[in-house]
C-alpha cells in the first residue's frame, strides 16, 4: 500500500507538468521511472504510457474547452500520427534497452536546443487561421508520431514548438492540437508495448490515478502564465529531463 500511495503522488506530480505543457506527463515520467526506479529504458516508456493516456485524454478535453480545437487540423494531425506511432513503437520494442537510453537523450537535447533557439528568433506571424494546412499538418502528424512510438512520449513535444514556429499558433493552440495528435498515437503505442509485455502495470494504473487527479490544474496553470515564460519553462523541463537520464547511461 505505500508503494501505491508513493506511484499516486509521483502521478499527481506528473499529472500537474503534463496539463502544463500538454505532453502528459510522460516525458518526466520516462527518467524518473528510469532513473529512481530503475527499470529498462523500453518498460520505462511502457509504463509511463500507462499514465499518458488517460492523462492526454482529460487534457485534450480540457484545452478544448478554453480553446476549440478545430477537427480539420486535429483529424490529419492524429490519424497520421497513429499510423506511423505504430511503425515507430514497434520498431522501439526491438531496439536494445542502452541504445534506446541514448537515444532519447539526444531526441530531448535536440528538443531543448530547437526550443531554445525559437525563444530568441522571429517565429511566424500570429493569426487566427492555421498558416499550413493538409498536407503539411500530415506531415508534422508522421514525423511527430514516429518520434512519439519510438520514444513512448506521443509526439506533442514535437509538434508543439513546430506548431508555434512554422504554423503560426499560439503555445497553448499549439498544445492543445499536439493533445489531438497524442491521444491516437499514445493508444496505438501502448498497446504495442503491452502486447511485448514492457509495461508494469503495478506502477503505471497508480500513476495513472494521480495524474487524472492533476492535470486539469496543470492545464489552468498553462493558460494563466504568459507565453514566452511558458516556452521557457518547456525548454528548461526538457534539458532536466536529458540531464536525469544521463546518469543512468
Amino acid at each position: 500500500m505505500v508503494d501505491v500511495a508513493m506511484y499516486v503522488v509521483l502521478g499527481l506530480a506528473l499529472g500537474t507538468v503534463g496539463g502544463l505543457f500538454g505532453i502528459g506527463g510522460g516525458l518526466i515520467a520516462i527518467p524518473v521511472l528510469g532513473v529512481v526506479f530503475g527499470l529498462d529504458q523500453q518498460i520505462a516508456q511502457g509504463t509511463a504510457l500507462v499514465m499518458v493516456v488517460p492523462n492526454v485524454m482529460l487534457a485534450l478535453w480540457r484545452y478544448h474547452q478554453r480553446n476549440r480545437i478545430e477537427l480539420r487540423h486535429a483529424l490529419p494531425l492524429g490519424v497520421m500520427g497513429f499510423c506511423f506511432a505504430w511503425l515507430g513503437s514497434i520498431w522501439a520494442v526491438g531496439i536494445d534497452a542502452g541504445v534506446m537510453r541514448i537515444g532519447f537523450i539526444a531526441f530531448l537535447l535536440v528538443l531543448s536546443i530547437y526550443n531554445l533557439v525559437r525563444m530568441f528568433t522571429q517565429n511566424a506571424p500570429r493569426s487566427t487561421q492555421m498558416r499550413y494546412s493538409w498536407p503539411w499538418l500530415g506531415v508534422l502528424g508522421a514525423v511527430s508520431g514516429s518520434m512519439g512510438g519510438l520514444f513512448g512520449v506521443g509526439g506533442a513535444v514535437v509538434a508543439t514548438p513546430v506548431l508555434t514556429s512554422i504554423f503560426g499558433t499560439s503555445q497553448v493552440v499549439a498544445q492543445g492540437l499536439s493533445l489531438a495528435l497524442a491521444l491516437p498515437s499514445t493508444g496505438v503505442t501502448l498497446v504495442t508495448y503491452a502486447w511485448h509485455h514492457e509495461v508494469d502495470w503495478l506502477i503505471g494504473v497508480p500513476l495513472a490515478i494521480g495524474g487524472l487527479l492533476s492535470i486539469s490544474w496543470g492545464v489552468k496553470v498553462a493558460h494563466a502564465l504568459p507565453e514566452r515564460r511558458l516556452r521557457g519553462l518547456f525548454c528548461g523541463f526538457l534539458v532536466v529531463c536529458a540531464v536525469m537520464l544521463m546518469f543512468k547511461v
